[in-house]
């Protein structure tokens, strides 16, 4: 190891329920206890305990919140990326983890998709892994044909739609931890930890690819499925690529690179063979819901009544009730693939709703209790700036596009001539649907404004 990773490493280790911290750990060491800042929900593991759970699917998880916790835990400096880690996890199958081939796909997978160092070290694991015995075999009597990562957004609700004829998905929901447990809940309804940091200094969460990534192939395992499908569209999965922000690294969370190094973990770490497919990896997010709603019998409040933004704060409060932003980029990527599949949303589903405003502080809630942060705004700005410039790459000559062609097309085994025609299609497509949008919130729009590059309006 070099002096520099030596100097700037980030050391972690990971506690298990009851252990105490040593009084003269080693300077600049963070403990994190299950139980405590790793907050494990038994009944939760449990209901993942099903014929072919194992000892190595209990340390998985664990290793999933220790990951979690340090890239939350360390904030990246403003002039450099690149964090340093050293990770020390309790785990029962040592032997496992510490093969090479297991810690050398682990790092490398880990450094791909956060753009950090990592470097873990295993210790024996004392306690139980779970307190109830051995459940049945998962889905009885039913043939499951693929895996798919759920949540509340309009991809999923979407692609499950297109994709799961006859109830053959296992749906594996990737959204908050929660404090209950259910009578109705199916497995897989829920993480089962949740990890507390304080102080939370970095927010680009970007190892959370990884823990949603390794849940959905632990479900995979216990239902007897090969194959996870990854609902995201074309502009959410290679935008973030395809236009990075000024010294930020490529967010690869939902890019084929990404779930080709995963396959490698999931094979030395489970040994088996699973496939991360991305159907609409070539088709817009307004091209997906318009697939969707095509179907019989799907109407467009099941659409409408998904959620796109993540932000949960106050400043998308509005009355007294959590709204969506509707001006971060995963709102108007949401309300331009709803613009282009023909669906209107009321109004009161944004705290911004009014696009057409001249300013933006005329588009504010005018509730005395809203509160708009800059934040907020920068969110705006920048979002609708990523979107423009995404639609502008569809008049790039292709030796601009042949560089990510070339990434995409050794992931998927295709031609870069293959890659980079589907990939000019899809950006001619996301083209037309946000000048349509963009024209239809007419020539005094603040976002005119903002796509000329005034940050004032």
């Amino acid at each position: 190891m070099s002096e520099f990773s030596m100097i700037s490493e980030r050391d972690l280790t990971i506690l298990e329920a009851g252990q105490a911290a040593p009084r003269r750990g080693a300077k600049g060491r963070v403990y994190a206890t299950i139980g405590s800042e790793i907050k494990c929900d038994k009944d939760i593991f449990d209901s993942y305990c099903h014929e072919g759970w194992s000892n190595i699917h209990h340390d998985l998880l664990i290793v999933c919140a220790a990951v979690e916790f340090a890239d939350r835990r360390w904030g990246r400096a403003n002039a450099h990326w690149a964090r340093h880690f050293h990770v020390t996890v309790p785990v029962i199958e040592l032997a496992t983890w510490q093969d090479a081939t297991v810690q050398q796909s682990l790092c490398d997978t880990l450094r791909h998709l956060t753009g950090d160092e990592w470097r873990f070290s295993f210790v024996r694991h004392e306690g139980a892994a779970t307190s109830r015995p051995r459940q049945g075999p998962l889905f009885p009597n039913q043939q499951k044909a693929f895996a798919i990562a759920y949540s509340e957004g309009v991809d999923s609700l979407s692609v499950s739609g297109l994709y799961n004829e006859n109830n053959t998905a296992v749906s594996v929901r990737v959204s908050k931890f929660k404090e209950r447990l259910r009578k109705d809940e199916r497995p897989f309804d829920r993480l089962p930890f949740d990890v507390k940091v304080k102080p939370n200094p970095e927010n680009s969460a970007r190892s959370r690819g990884f823990k949603f990534a390794a849940v959905t192939a632990i479900a995979s395992q216990l239902s007897n499925v090969s194959r996870i499908i990854v609902p995201e569209s074309g502009q959410g999965a290679l935008g973030p690529v395809l236009l990075p922000l000024l010294n930020i690294y490529p967010d690869y969370r939902n890019h084929p690179t990404f779930f080709r190094k995963m396959e490698r973990f999931v094979k030395a770490l489970l040994g088996i063979d699973l496939t991360y497919e991305q159907p609409r990896l070539w088709h817009t997010k307004g091209q997906t819901i318009a697939a969707f709603l095509a179907k019989p019998g799907v109407q467009p409040q099941q659409v409408i009544d998904t959620r796109s933004c993540w932000q949960q704060r106050a400043n998308v409060r509005v009355g007294g009730k959590v709204r969506q932003c509707g001006i971060c980029a995963a709102c108007l990527l949401r309300r331009i693939s709803l613009h282009a599949a023909g669906v209107v949303e009321p109004p009161e589903k944004y705290a911004i709703a009014d696009l057409r405003a001249a300013r933006f502080s005329d588009a504010l809630p005018k509730q005395s209790s809203f509160r708009a942060t800059k934040t907020l705004y920068d969110y705006g700005y920048m979002g609708a700036r990523h979107l423009q410039q995404l639609a502008e790459l569809a008049g790039v000559p292709d030796t601009a596009l042949k560089p990510h062609a070339f990434q995409i097309a050794d992931s998927l085994g295709s031609s870069v001539d293959d890659v980079t025609r589907r990939l000019r299609d899809m950006l001619l497509q996301h083209s037309k649907e946000w000048a349509a949008f963009e024209q239809d919130q007419g020539e005094e729009s603040f976002l005119q404004l903002w796509m000329k590059g005034g940050r004032h309006g």
